[in-house]
């Protein structure tokens, strides 16, 4: 490094040489200039005039007009390095970054012409590649500009390909977004004197029949490049062949590889090895082939920068633009008599060098992440026979074509690191394609030809391999597709293949699935281990017949990848993973085993749940074990456990009942955890990720099964939860709060008021911590606690409420005022919680002077949050609130100055809020008051009517087409209430009824009818209301109307009760002529 004294003095040294010295040392003088700049951009600001301003001296050696190339070189290289970012320090003004980015374009898009050689202009490419690479890195740069991006991703494009033996393309001078590929005018190839080679080439490029192959070979680009001089232009016509028909057989002869070569093991006819070309073979001499090997390796260079340039690209675009491109890069089906357009997958299957295949394959991934919104519009499930096609099927397409060129080159690929690439490619696209839309096949072909890669010899091909099929087992589970892949025999396509470790196949005989003890494991588990169906028997007091005929494959190899002790033949990057004395395999493949473990668990428990015991022995030696990350995942993995049988018992649980995992189980499950490493794991101070997940594992646990534990181990769980909840961590305290939150409503905790009381005291403490994470799980538990003090008063009555202490009490209401001042995460649960304690006071606290001034705080702020800017969670859930407020009868509703101000409130939502559940909610809070007396006054009385009418005529009235689909909801919801209304109106309200039905009576006559006649809907609280009953609403509002109006003798009778008779007989009528 140079200090800045030296810096200054010597960059002003080499501008002044190059305005003054002979034109002969201006290229040396740049080099220098270049080494100078390098990493040392921020200190060269005062120096950025005289190089990159007007007339700089860089922007002027750089001219596409200039003759001298290497010239033109030295200053696009010093221009790249001033483009480096430092880490703390600024960067450059927006005007120069723009400058040097039209420069690097401009180079990058002249040609090469015949007086400069490849080298030199490969050097001068791979100069301005790297200096657009650090614009994008370093400086954050976002492109915005339509004709910016596509410019930049046309030299990508055409960089990518530069020099690559059998092809030539010509890409415009700019890319735009298009639905359809763009063209790309394909050059003839030139066959370099290769005719006579022609007739040898025998399929892939990737292995050599003469010669031994030496460890490692694969990895060295340079070696490789070397050896592949002469038979590139016969690869060319070679792999297009790859791109015809599908990846399993087509009635013509296909050179491709089919999956069940794969899967036995044999190498497919395509990829026989390739001969290579002896230097007794080549027409070129030892000096001419060593030209062309360095040619090549330049070339090589410059489209692995134009790669690694695209993959910056990639994430300086926002995403919604970047997949306007999606055709310039991503692979279509060919159609009838046409060539495939090119695309990253050409690199991919095309290139002889390892580097680049692998550098297309990251670029590839990184295009595809994030893709799940783009792609969820394939369709092809149903055959389309129409004049055009749709965009669906055009994408649907693509992802097929995607599928079938990453399996050819995974059955062709040679090197490891490449490989693991593709297979991680192959991840990325089975995460976000919609298989449930598209026709079903894909994922059963990646599943087989994934699986002898398994035992690959590579630990990272391994491992990457784990990764796909834990991709496949989470998109969109459960799929048909994927339970039949899983219900496949353990011996189907497992045999070993070139690559397999050898004596991999011990791990079927070793784990214990037939309930024997393995080596090495605690003996307090023996008994357990005898209950554990392994071998493919029903548990005990699980329904006969549930499990299958044998355990499922991919379950049974990932236990015996955690459990089993490693083989002996490892390959040298397993040495990088020295994992407890290398008694078991590498931890990062256990590690994977064990997620795969737990999305198999998450996404087909009911096929996982016949080896529940087992599955929970496997998650407790994990946790029993020395390394932290592997505890981590154990008890990540009994968090899905128990999580999956807390989903199958349910009320809602499609699940019968017979079929679900007996409570007995539950109980005997729960208890060995209890008794095992569990307690230890959440006592683990140092490890705080590891105590999260601890906790969240213990707050799954169902609870029927927790009533059934022995005393001493409930509280034992409450007495571990309580003390997490004071620990200084955030994330362990978080938990421990959540944790809290799912106790408080099991049946047998939440009627010990001791246990409410210490719950409350614990949750209040987390409410005031700094953390915001802390506080919203807090909030939560605060919730859910005050609906556990609902539940208590109409199970348990009034001898819950005395128990409870009023000190307590206030505390609750004050921190839930306090903490609905919060953020919205905090605030959606706090004013739920605010709702729920106002319905739970009694007359003696309402009227104590203590409670007083906190009750009228708690009101405003739940006023003040419906009528906020608040989120809608938060707005849904302080009408919600309000609601239940009223539901109080101690409170004085009818009279209380804010019973006004919470009612405007309501009836402003009901009108005018953008989102349509929140109507629904506000519009059912003001239906809940049983008396007229809560109303208060006539004419607050007719204000909620009126609002009520003017919301179910502008009930179809929205900007969000989303909110559509809820406006059916939102009219009944407005009719019952204006029903409900009707039923406790009193004389002095008629008049202002009866003048609001005759100037608004036609237009919400339709409505009404509407909710006679539709069919009964679930409202938002679960209440569902037959049309029975809602004649019967209608019919009890007619007759109380009548009675009033033959009181009063008045002409109210013809505008109110006549007009709800009329709405009735045509209901009738209606009715019967329907079912006439």
């Amino acid at each position: 490094m140079v200090d800045e004294q030296n810096l200054n003095f010597l960059l002003s040294y080499c501008i002044s040489a190059l305005r003054q010295c002979s034109s002969w040392t201006h290229v040396e003088i740049l080099q220098a200039l270049a080494a100078l700049v390098y990493n040392n951009g921020p200190k060269c600001q005062k120096y950025l005039p005289d190089l990159l301003g007007t007339a700089g001296l860089l922007l002027q050696f750089s001219d596409p007009a200039q003759p001298d190339v290497e010239l033109r070189r030295a200053a696009v290289r010093s221009m790249a390095n001033l483009c480096l970012s430092v880490p703390g320090q600024p960067y450059l003004d927006e005007s120069y970054r723009s400058v040097c980015f039209q420069t690097f374009l401009s180079v990058l898009q002249s040609s090469k012409t015949t007086d400069v050689d490849d080298i030199t202009f490969c050097m001068l490419l791979q100069s301005a590649l790297k200096g657009v690479q650090s614009l994008l890195n370093g400086g954050k740069m976002k492109l915005m500009q339509i004709d910016q991006i596509g410019a930049l991703l046309a030299v990508l494009k055409k960089c990518m390909f530069h020099g690559l033996p059998g092809l030539s393309i010509e890409v415009p001078t700019a890319l735009y977004p298009a639905p359809l590929p763009q063209y790309d005018k394909r050059s003839p190839v030139k066959q370099e004197q290769s005719e006579p080679a022609t007739s040898k080439q025998t399929g892939s490029r990737r292995k050599k029949c003469k010669g031994k192959q030496k460890k490692g070979e694969f990895g060295e680009e340079g070696r490789e490049d070397s050896r592949d001089a002469g038979d590139e232009s016969v690869l060319g016509a070679d792999m297009q062949k790859l791109h015809l028909g599908d990846v399993q057989g087509s009635p013509c002869p296909d050179p491709r590889p089919r999956v069940s070569d794969v899967c036995a093991g044999r190498d497919p006819p395509s990829c026989q090895p390739c001969k290579r070309f002896s230097s007794s073979e080549s027409e070129y001499s030892d000096t001419e082939g060593g030209i062309q090997g360095k040619v090549r390796s330049y070339q090589a260079n410059v489209r692995q920068g134009a790669l690694a340039c695209f993959l910056s690209t990639i994430k300086s675009i926002e995403k919604r633009v970047l997949y306007g491109y999606w055709s310039a890069f991503v692979p279509d089906a060919p159609g009838i008599g046409s060539p495939q357009s090119v695309s990253l997958m050409t690199i991919a299957l095309k290139d002889p060098s390892p580097k680049t295949r692998a550098c297309a394959l990251q670029a590839l991934s990184a295009f595809l992440e994030g893709s799940k919104q783009f792609l969820s519009v394939a369709e092809d499930a149903n055959d389309h026979k129409r004049a055009f096609t749709p965009f669906s099927v055009t994408i649907a397409s693509s992802i097929r074509e995607l599928h079938r060129c990453l399996l050819l080159a995974l059955v062709a690929e040679s090197s490891s690191q490449t490989l693991t690439q593709i297979v991680k490619c192959l991840a990325n696209l089975v995460s976000n394609a919609p298989y449930s839309r598209l026709k079903p096949g894909l994922l059963t072909r990646v599943w087989n030809q994934i699986k002898p890669y398994i035992s690959h010899k590579d630990v990272n091909v391994r491992v990457s391999s784990l990764t796909l099929l834990g991709a496949i087992i989470s998109v969109q589970a459960p799929l048909p597709e994927v339970q039949l892949l899983l219900q496949q025999p353990s011996s189907s396509g497992l045999s070993g293949s070139g690559s397999a470790t050898p004596g991999r196949e011990q791990w079927r005989k070793a784990v214990p699935w037939a309930g024997e003890s393995p080596q090495g494991s605690p003996a307090g588990c023996e008994q357990w281990r005898k209950a554990v169906p392994w071998a493919g028997e029903s548990p005990q007091g699980s329904p006969a017949g549930c499990a299958p005929p044998e355990p499922c494959w991919l379950l049974r190899l990932c236990v015996s990848l955690i459990v089993l002790p490693r083989e002996d033949s490892c390959s040298d990057s397993d040495t990088a993973f020295p994992a407890l004395g290398s008694v078991y395999e590498p931890c990062p493949l256990r590690l994977e085993a064990l997620q795969v473990l737990a999305l198999l668990v998450k996404g087909y428990f009911p096929m996982a749940q016949s080896y529940f015991l087992g599955l929970g022995e496997v998650a407790c030696r994990c946790m029993e074990e020395m390394d932290p990350s592997i505890q981590l995942h154990g008890a990540k993995l009994l968090e899905e456990l128990g999580t999956g049988v807390l989903q199958q018992h349910k009320p809602d649980s499609p699940t019968a009942p017979e079929q679900r995992v007996p409570v007995s189980l539950v109980v005997t499950f729960w208890t060995m955890m209890l008794n095992g490493p569990l307690p230890g794991t959440l006592q683990n101070s140092p490890h705080a990720t590891l105590q999260t997940s601890a906790c969240d594992a213990l707050s799954s646990i169902l609870p029927e099964a927790f009533s059934l534990l022995q005393g001493d181990q409930q509280i034992l769980c409450v007495t571990l939860l309580l003390g997490l909840n004071h620990s200084e961590n955030p994330l362990v305290k978080a938990a421990a709060a959540r944790a809290l939150g799912v106790y408080i409503l099991f049946p047998c905790l939440r009627q010990d008021v001791m246990f409410v009381a210490d719950t409350a005291n614990a949750i209040l403490n987390s409410l005031h911590d700094k953390s915001p994470n802390v506080r919203a799980k807090a909030a939560w538990s605060l919730g859910n606690l005050t609906d556990t003090l609902i539940i208590n008063m109409e199970t348990m009555g009034q001898s819950f409420q005395e128990e409870l202490s009023d000190l307590l009490l206030l505390k609750l209401l004050r921190s839930a005022t306090e903490a609905s001042k919060d953020r919205d995460k905090v605030k959606s649960n706090a004013v739920r919680a605010l709702g729920n304690v106002l319905h739970f006071l009694q007359p003696c606290h309402v009227a104590n002077p203590r409670f007083r001034e906190a009750i009228e705080e708690s009101l405003q702020a739940l006023i003040a949050t419906v009528g906020s800017e608040a989120t809608m969670k938060v707005r849904w859930n302080a009408c919600y609130a309000l609601g239940n407020v009223f539901k109080n009868p101690a409170l004085p509703l009818g009279e209380a100055p804010w019973a006004t101000q919470a009612f405007s409130a309501l009836s402003s939502v009901v009108k005018s809020c953008k989102n349509f559940k929140v109507r629904i909610k506000s519009a059912m809070a003001l239906s809940i008051p049983s008396r007229r007396e809560c109303y208060g006054s006539t004419e607050q009385f007719c204000q909620i009517w009126s609002a009520l009418v003017v919301a179910l005529q502008r009930s179809e009235d929205t900007e969000d087409f989303l909110e559509f689909k809820y406006s059916s909801s939102l009219r009944s919801q407005l009719c019952q209430a204006l029903l409900h209304l009707l039923q406790l109106a009193r004389s002095t309200d008629l008049p202002l009824i009866g003048s609001s039905l005759r100037e608004h009576g036609q237009a919400i006559r339709p409505y009404v009818l509407q909710y006679l006649s539709s069919p009964g809907q679930e409202s938002e609280a679960g209440a569902h209301t037959d049309l029975a009953e809602r004649e019967r609403g209608l019919q009890g509002a007619i007759e109380h109307l009548s009675a009033i109006e033959r009181e009063l003798q008045g002409k109210a009778r013809v505008r109110v009760s006549l007009y709800l008779e009329d709405v009735l007989t045509h209901h009738t009528n209606a009715t019967e002529l329907a079912e006439a």
